[in-house]
Formats: structure tokens, C-alpha cells, sequence
């Protein structure tokens, strides 16, 4: 008796000496843990470590002792109160002395983490992200943040069995890493949350949460639908938030951990999810950051450039939305790039296609290529070149244009591209491919000033197109420069009957005369020498129409309608004399002919020049239908196997229209005149193709002598010709002096005026 007494007695005066700390920390958790936190004893815990700060650090050291203990032992329920204790104190807390108690938190919510229970892990992240959410007042100089990295990107990958509690941590795991950015992206004392070693945890997780949408659907509850948020969206907000905190120098380590998981689970190929990943970076991200992505998506395209086809489409997709979305907020300096990258990639992928490898064929292991999802990829940049090109403004659109008209090998002008393995057919189809991709960047392009934006070191290559032997080039060349011309949406108009439709005519304006001054006569050369291809077809002379057309609607003053019928009457004779052409080209260049003038004439709207070119029409209609668009321009042409000789009635009378379109104010002396074509915008006749062609060969000899002759042939050469020092005799010899003397001791000479010289050849070019 009395010893058990002594006994109780000694315990009670211990307890007694107890620190106050654990006495009130001790207070707050009740006999049954069921009954939850002993609010009154919370509150004077709180108040005591308000009152004392410098025992936040022994209180926090003391809860997670218990909640050590309490894990250990499975007491679950005191673990609880424990951490609901830890939070309060948290919230209730900002002096000097709590970065002590934190670290004691984080020891806690470490160790939660760490169980092998999904509930604790969850009630350890919880509490994580209630500490994510303060702004504490004192800086931290020691604390890390990478084992929460690692395990919450672990249970963002979490394969538990059951599938709702799986969804339940990869959730946790997620909201985990949205609190660890949270607390670390401003703070400068911290670990850097964009370093590599973190970002290739973070990114892979929050994708790969993004991803298992795709593959698994949701079947939640009708009741929990609406109240909890999915983990699809918690995933996309989590991962915009972290792209919209990323400052300029952290971009690419957030963009190559996106690029390689792309690469390492073959997502491209899918197309689909890619472009949903980088549409979800380019509006999350600072717009004045945007070109950094595209920067880094045309490079990670070249990294790939012997991969195949299809991952190389799905690349060129992602940069096809990423690059319009980046249009429409900071250009930056990728316009051209984005351009090059592309057409390098057309290149490539002729030079694959025709070689069947993407290494040297003759190396071990190499590809065998496919051909039609190279046909595939190609489409895919042409698409790709024509969306960005469409968001670009005039001026920029311009630029373009003359860079890719500066990458297509043209005859004469530029080298060939393709290489060494593809020859003439590589370099054909880089044509063909590059002028696609031309055609896709006019599409939709309006100028007020044709004469800036369609200088001549774009127009004459183009040109030089029309005149080349391959009809899908030609055909390619003549729609591009129908895109160019027609600004105001007109090309159908024109190429169905045009007596029932109104035409958007507005009046030409002077740059439009500019342009049609400098380049006219050069047009209308191409437009006459194209029509005598003999490998044209209904495509051709259509376009060849439609050119017309839209020439004489956007561009025409007086004088280019007088020069537009004489080169339509100059069709005709083109089509009565060539009678080694086709019978169907003579027929599609009547029929060309027959078109325009009809649509000439009910423009002008001379009563007498539009009776004659309806009673010519007529006359065709009853005797040579095969001579008008009607039976020509079709699929399945109605013409003769033999074109007999053509005269009379059925044929444009150039008289008849100089007299007519004279009488109502035109220039019917010119009228009058055949058209014959000419090299410059001179309005000269006696210059025709055979000139031409004797100039360039001229030309050519007196380079080739100039590059490769020795030195002293070419002086030799030019000193029979002319002596330079005798020359500068007779221009500086002093007149004759009236009594008939001569100066300087020479005889009776005079002085040879500059332009009756005669230079040598290679000094007149």
C-alpha cells in the first residue's frame, strides 16, 4: 500500500515537470480518436506558440515524434489529428522561428508519404498543399524540395489496383507538383523548380496523366460529376500554370521534357495528342515567348530528319497550329526560319523518295522507305507553309514569296537542289514541290501595290516557268500568277458566263499602270509563247483564260485593253499558221481566243465590237463548234482528228476591230498593228523569240571566252581591237588652230566623239 502510493505520487510530480509544450501539445488529442481534434486545447496551443515563438520549433519537433510513433503503432486516427494540428499552427504562424517548425512539417508529411497507405500518402499531400498556399515572412536557406519532386511524380504514375483509389493518388500526385511549384518558382533561394532535373520529372507526369484521357474513359458517378473536378482538367491547369509562370530563359527546359516523351512513347505518329499538348503550351505561355517553342519544334523537325515519314508529319502538324497561334501574338524572329526549316524538309523527303533510303543505300541496316507516306509528308508541309503563310501580313507574305522563289533551282538562274543521287528528276520534283508550296502562300494575297510586292526579281523566274517543257510546272506557274493577280475573288466569275455576273472592277489605279508599264509586254510574251506548248492540256488554256481575264478586269487601263485584243487576234493567227501543233491545241487557242474576246467586248460595251464578236461566235456555234470553249474546254473534247483550213466568217476580223474600238476612242492605229512578242515593255516591233535567243547566245560565248581563255588571248583580243591609250588621244587632242597648225606635233586629226566608239565585246555587256 504505501509503496504503490509513493509510486503514484512520484509519477504525479513528474508528470507535473512536464515542458508545457507537450503538455498542451498531449492536451489536444482525445481518448478516442474518432471524436477528432480537442478544439479548446488546439486553441491554447496555438495561442501558447503565438505567445512563444521560440518553442515553435520543440512543438513541431514533438508532434512529429508522436506522429512517428503513431504511424508505427497504426494508430491512423491520432495521425490525422496530428496533421490537422500541423496545419493550424502553420496558418496561425508567420515569425522568424518558422522555418524551424516547417522543417518539422515537412519531416511529418515526408514520413506520410512514404507509407505504403494511399489514404496517408493522400493526407500527407493535403496537407503539403495547405503549406504550398502560404507566403511565409523569412526566407529559407536550406530547405529541398526534391524528395517531394520524385514521390509526387511517382504517384502521379501510380498502377494500385483498385481504380478509384489510383485516380485518387495520381490526383494527389498531381496537386503535389502544382504546391511544390507553388512554393519554389519565386522564391530565389530555393532550388531551381525549372532545372532539367526537375522539369523531366514534372512534365513526363503531368502528360502522362494527360494521355491516360485518351486511352481509358471515366465512368464517374452522376452525384460526383459535378462537385469534383476531373483529373483531366486538375492535370491540364496544373501544367498551364506551370507554362504560364516560365520566364523567358526557362522555356526550353519546360519544352524538351514535352519533345521527348513525344519521342520515347511514340505519340507523334498519333498526330492527335501532340497537337493538343502544344496548343495547350502556346496559349499558356508569355506571347512574347511563343518563338521559342517554334524554335525549338524546327529544330527538334531537323533532329528527325532521318526518321520516318510519319513522325516527321506529326512534327510538321504540331508546328503548322503552333506556328498560327504563334502568328497571332509575337511574330519574333522565326518567320523565315519556320519557312527554311520546311523547305529543307521538302527536299529531304524528294531526296528520300527518289533515292529509297535515308542513308547511303549501299550502308547495313538502312530504312526502306515508303513512298506514299512520303507523298504524305510532303502534302503535310505544303499545307503547313500555306496556314502560316496565310496569318502573315502583305509585306511579310512578299519576303516569303521571294525566299522560296529563291530556293527553287530555276534553268540558267539558279543551281539545282536536288543532289547528287536524284539528278534531273530530284530536281524536277523540288521544282514542282516548291513552286506547291509558292502557290499555297499566294493563296488569298492582296496588294494595293503590285509593283513592290511583285518585283522583277520575282516575276522573271516565274516567268521563265511558263516557258519550260514540263506541263505541271507550267500549269502550277500560270496558277500562281492567277493568284496573284486576282484581289478581288473573281477567277470563278470569269471562267463561267460572265453576261450574268458582276464582275468587281475597280478603277486602275496608278501603281497598277506602274506595273503594267514595267511588265506587260512581258506577260503578255509568256502568255503567246505558253499557248504553243504542244504537251498543254484543257488546264492550261482554262488558266491561260483566266489570266486573260483577271489581267483585263484587275489591271486595265486603255492601252493594255488595245494590247490584250491584239494579242487575242494574234492567238488566232498563232492557231491558222502552227499547223504542226495538235489538232486540240489549235482548237483550245481558237477557243482561248473566242473566250476572251467575248468577255473584252462586253466589258468595253461597244455596241459594234460586241456585234461582231457575237456574230463570229455565231457563225462558230453553226458551222465549227469544236472552235469555242463549249466543245473544248471539257473532259471529253468534241474536235475533228483533222483541222481543216479556217477562213471567212468564223475568224475575229482585226480590221473590223480597229474600226469599231476606233470610233469609240481607242488607238486603232495600234489596234491595227499584229501583235508580236517582245523582250522588253518597249513598245517596239521587228524584236521577236529568234533575237532573243541569237542576244543570250551572244552573251554566253563572251562569258564562257571571259572565264576560261588565258589572259593573254583575252588581251590580245582586246587590243587588235581597239587601243585604250590611242582613244584617249583622239578624245583630249587640242582642236586645229585657225592658221591650220596641229598641236603636239600630230598630224590633221579630230576629235571622236564617246558614242561613235567601239568598244571591245568584253566591256559591252
Amino acid at each position: 500500500g504505501p509503496f504503490l502510493f509513493c509510486v503514484l505520487g512520484v509519477c504525479g510530480c513528474c508528470g507535473a515537470l512536464r515542458p508545457r509544450y507537450k503538455r498542451l501539445v498531449d492536451n489536444i488529442f482525445p481518448e478516442d480518436p474518432e471524436d477528432g481534434l480537442v478544439k479548446a486545447n488546439m486553441e491554447k496551443l496555438t495561442f501558447y506558440a503565438l505567445s512563444a515563438p521560440e518553442k515553435l520549433d520543440r512543438i513541431g519537433a514533438y508532434l512529429s515524434e508522436r506522429l512517428s510513433r503513431d504511424v508505427a503503432r497504426h494508430r491512423y486516427g491520432y495521425v490525422c489529428i496530428a496533421m490537422e494540428a500541423l496545419d493550424q499552427l502553420l496558418m496561425a504562424c508567420h515569425c522568424q522561428s518558422i522555418n524551424l517548425f516547417v522543417e518539422s512539417f515537412l519531416t511529418m508529411v515526408r514520413k506520410l508519404l512514404e507509407a505504403d497507405k494511399p489514404n496517408l500518402q493522400i493526407l500527407g499531400t493535403n496537407s503539403f498543399v495547405k503549406f504550398a498556399n502560404i507566403e511565409e515572412d523569412t526566407p529559407s536557406y536550406h530547405r529541398s524540395y526534391d524528395f517531394f519532386v520524385s514521390r509526387f511524380s511517382e504517384m502521379c504514375h501510380s498502377s494500385y489496383e483498385d481504380p478509384d483509389i489510383r485516380t485518387k493518388i495520381r490526383m494527389a500526385g498531381i496537386r503535389g507538383l502544382q504546391g511544390v511549384v507553388r512554393k519554389t518558382v519565386n522564391d530565389e533561394l530555393q532550388a531551381n523548380i525549372w532545372d532539367p532535373q526537375h522539369m523531366d520529372k514534372i512534365v513526363p507526369s503531368l502528360l502522362f496523366n494527360l494521355q491516360q484521357e485518351e486511352i481509358t474513359e471515366r465512368s464517374p458517378s452522376p452525384e460526383t460529376e459535378k462537385e469534383k473536378e476531373s483529373p483531366i482538367e486538375l492535370t491540364e491547369r496544373c501544367f498551364r500554370e506551370l507554362l504560364g509562370r516560365a520566364a523567358y530563359g526557362n522555356i526550353k527546359n519546360a519544352v524538351k521534357p514535352v519533345l521527348m516523351h513525344l519521342d520515347n512513347h511514340s505519340l507523334w505518329e498519333g498526330k492527335t495528342f501532340a497537337v493538343r499538348c502544344f496548343k495547350i503550351i502556346m496559349y499558356s505561355i508569355q506571347s512574347q515567348h511563343s518563338h521559342l517553342v517554334i524554335q525549338q519544334l524546327l529544330g527538334h523537325l531537323d533532329a528527325n530528319s532521318k526518321n520516318s515519314a510519319t513522325v516527321r508529319a506529326g512534327i510538321v502538324e504540331v508546328i503548322s497550329e503552333a506556328a498560327v497561334i504563334e502568328a497571332s501574338g509575337s511574330i519574333g524572329p522565326t518567320v523565315l526560319e519556320v519557312f527554311n526549316t520546311l523547305l529543307k524538309q521538302l527536299r529531304l523527303s524528294v531526296d528520300y523518295e527518289l533515292t529509297g533510303c535515308y542513308e547511303s543505300c549501299t550502308s547495313a541496316g538502312s530504312k526502306v522507305i515508303k513512298v506514299h507516306e512520303e507523298r504524305q509528308l510532303q502534302e503535310a508541309v505544303i499545307k503547313t507553309i500555306g496556314s502560316f503563310a496565310s496569318t502573315l501580313p502583305t509585306y511579310q507574305r512578299s519576303e516569303v514569296m521571294l525566299f522560296i522563289m529563291g530556293k527553287i533551282p530555276v534553268p540558267g538562274m539558279y543551281p539545282a537542289l536536288g543532289s547528287a543521287n536524284t539528278g534531273f528528276e530530284g530536281s524536277r520534283m523540288i521544282q514542282i514541290m516548291l513552286l506547291k508550296s509558292l502557290l499555297q502562300v499566294t493563296a488569298g494575297f492582296q496588294t494595293t501595290n503590285m509593283l513592290t510586292a511583285l518585283p522583277s526579281s520575282f516575276l522573271d523566274p516565274l516567268l521563265s516557268f511558263t516557258l519550260m517543257e514540263d506541263a505541271e510546272i507550267r500549269l502550277l506557274v500560270l496558277d500562281i500568277l492567277i493568284s496573284l493577280i486576282d484581289r478581288h475573288d473573281n477567277q470563278l466569275k470569269v471562267l463561267t458566263d460572265i453576261s450574268v455576273l458582276k464582275l468587281k472592277m475597280d478603277k486602275c489605279s496608278r501603281q497598277d499602270n506602274l506595273f503594267m508599264k514595267k511588265h506587260s509586254q512581258r506577260l503578255y510574251r509568256h502568255v503567246f509563247l505558253a499557248s504553243k506548248e504542244e504537251n498543254s492540256s484543257q488546264g492550261h488554256f482554262q488558266s491561260l483564260y483566266a489570266l486573260l481575264g483577271l489581267i483585263c478586269v484587275e489591271l486595265a487601263n486603255e492601252e493594255v485593253v488595245v494590247d490584250l485584243i491584239r494579242l487575242a487576234l494574234a492567238l488566232q493567227d498563232l492557231a491558222l499558221t502552227e499547223e504542226s501543233l495538235p489538232v486540240y491545241n489549235r482548237c483550245a487557242i481558237h477557243a482561248l481566243s473566242a473566250a476572251y474576246l467575248n468577255l473584252i467586248s462586253q466589258l468595253t460595251t461597244v455596241p459594234t465590237f460586241c456585234q461582231h464578236v457575237h456574230e463570229v461566235i455565231e457563225a462558230r456555234q453553226k458551222e465549227l463548234p469544236f472552235l469555242l470553249p463549249e466543245d473544248v474546254f471539257v473532259e471529253t473534247p468534241k474536235i475533228p482528228e483533222k483541222l481543216e483550213k479556217v477562213e471567212g466568217e468564223v475568224l475575229f476580223s482585226q480590221a473590223k476591230i480597229a474600226e469599231t474600238l476606233g470610233g469609240s476612242g481607242y488607238n486603232s492605229e495600234r489596234l491595227a498593228t499584229p501583235y508580236i512578242p517582245q523582250l522588253t515593255g518597249v513598245s517596239c516591233a521587228g524584236l521577236n523569240v529568234s533575237l532573243e535567243e541569237q542576244e543570250r547566245e551572244r552573251r554566253r560565248q563572251v562569258v564562257e571566252r571571259f572565264q576560261t581563255a588565258p589572259f593573254e588571248e583575252i588581251a590580245a583580243h582586246c587590243g587588235a581591237r581597239v587601243s585604250a591609250h590611242a582613244k584617249l588621244i583622239y578624245i583630249y587632242v587640242p582642236p586645229p588652230s585657225p592658221s591650220g597648225s596641229v598641236g603636239n606635233g600630230h598630224g590633221q586629226s579630230r576629235s571622236v566623239p564617246v558614242y561613235e566608239m567601239k568598244f571591245p565585246d568584253l566591256c559591252v555587256y
